[in-house]
């Protein structure tokens, strides 16, 4: 298919094959909100999980850059602040979609 016919959500799945993403990263290189990104991660990692391909969404959780916290209960999400330090500085998560051996 050429990337002019794909949708947003399939060309999200082609990048995040190719390398990790921020929610960020994603709503600045397809135009859409960072919310927007996140729901469309969301649905991506249930297109994934139920494929028959041998790939998993794999989530590095965000963090808080004060305290270190990375034991959100929602990995796709945007914190705004970390639950024990209460600081408001946090990473982002990143996703990437990994094909298993």
């Amino acid at each position: 298919m050429r990337e002019a016919e794909a949708t947003t959500r399939q060309r999200m799945t082609d990048r995040l094959r190719d390398d990790p993403a921020t929610p960020s990263a994603l709503a600045t290189e397809f135009e859409v909100t960072a919310g927007a990104a996140l729901r469309h991660v969301e649905h991506i990692s249930q297109t994934v999980a139920g494929s028959d391909d041998d790939e998993e969404l794999l989530v590095a959780p965000p963090e808080c850059v004060e305290c270190g916290f990375s034991d959100f209960d929602d990995l796709l999400n945007r914190p705004s602040r970390c639950p024990e330090c209460k600081h408001e500085g946090i990473e982002e998560p990143a996703f990437v979609i990994d094909a298993s051996p």
